[in-house]
């Protein structure tokens, strides 16, 4: 009988498969272009819907006609700066706080009784790249209380995102703003956390047969007696889930005002009482994850010729 053989199970790409430091990611705001001022937004993912809509896709096969695809209800409450961060040949150099702040950000981080610096009076010049550190006003839904902190990027040149800022730093930012309908953009969250799981889930390596030893959901070699040591490439039982991921290229299929349309009882979520975004597929996380809802990192033009007209949303 030949040789068994088969690739590898699990991608080393993600490593250590571990529980993120951090509920929003990091995001690498230079990679990021975009046309609109703020490259990002805070939202928090409600669940998923059956949508309806009208494919006027070029050459589709079911261009002129009604279909039934999947989406993903991210309602997004208005966002504040709360700090300008300035950046010297690639490192944070300093951080200047907002003079207008919630009292709800105590339950967040600390913040100083008084302000050490005030936008006016920093020098500028002796810096090469700013960006803000903005909080989602979550009060205004039915989740919770504790606002949500993420440093978002600014597109343009130093100047242009200074006064950009100077503009609306005691503003209320809304998402359609820098979003609009049939564009593209990037979810970065968390996974599902599943807890500790066994290397057949895990990794996805096969059963062995029922006559063998020692287990069947469980590797059959983890290496040599020597060196005596298992390397991390054995699939062996750890934590799955709350992991970063990255869902790319996500067309916007409606962006709604709850007042003007409301959407209510949503299963494991409840009311949407600010403003949200319908989006196609899936999105990383259970209800109630915060998504960080970024420019497209690299826009496919499979996903930006699709053009869809949003008919309806189906429970």
């Amino acid at each position: 009988m030949p040789t068994r053989r088969s690739p590898r199970k699990g991608s080393l790409q993600y490593w250590p498969r571990k529980r993120a430091a951090k509920i929003l990611p990091s995001a690498n705001w230079k990679a990021i272009n975009s046309d609109k001022k703020l490259k990002g937004f805070i939202g928090y993912k409600a669940g998923m819907v059956s949508l309806e809509i009208k494919d006027n896709t070029e050459n589709s096969m079911t261009k002129g006609k009604n279909i039934i695809i999947p989406g993903t209800i991210v309602e997004c409450p208005e966002m504040k700066i709360f700090s300008v961060r300035f950046y010297k040949n690639g490192v944070v150099a300093k951080d200047v706080l907002a003079e207008q702040l919630d009292k709800e950000l105590k339950r967040a981080v600390r913040i100083p009784k008084q302000a050490k610096h005030k936008l006016d009076s920093v020098k500028t010049e002796e810096y090469d790249n700013i960006s803000v550190i903005a909080y989602s006003i979550v009060k205004k839904t039915s989740l919770k209380k504790k606002p949500d902190l993420a440093e978002i990027g600014l597109s343009g040149s130093f100047d242009e995102k200074l006064a950009y800022i100077k503009e609306n730093i005691n503003k209320e930012l809304n998402v359609s703003d820098i979003f609009a309908p049939s564009e593209l953009v990037d979810t970065r969250g968390l996974t599902t956390g599943k807890g500790f799981s066994g290397p057949v889930k895990r990794f996805g390596i096969n059963l062995k047969s029922h006559k063998s030893e020692k287990g069947q959901r469980r590797p059959g070699n983890v290496g040599p007696w020597h060196p005596a040591r298992v390397i991390f490439r054995v699939p062996m039982a750890g934590q799955l889930g709350m992991f970063t991921r990255v869902e790319y290229n996500k067309k916007i299929v409606a962006l709604e005002k709850s007042s003007e349309k409301p959407i209510k009882a949503i299963k494991n979520y409840g009311d949407i009482k600010t403003n949200y975004l319908i989006l196609t597929g899936s999105v990383q996380g259970p209800s109630k994850r915060q998504i960080l809802v970024t420019a497209p990192l690299r826009p496919s033009r499979m996903q930006t010729k699709k053009n869809y007209e949003f008919v309806k949303e189906l429970r």
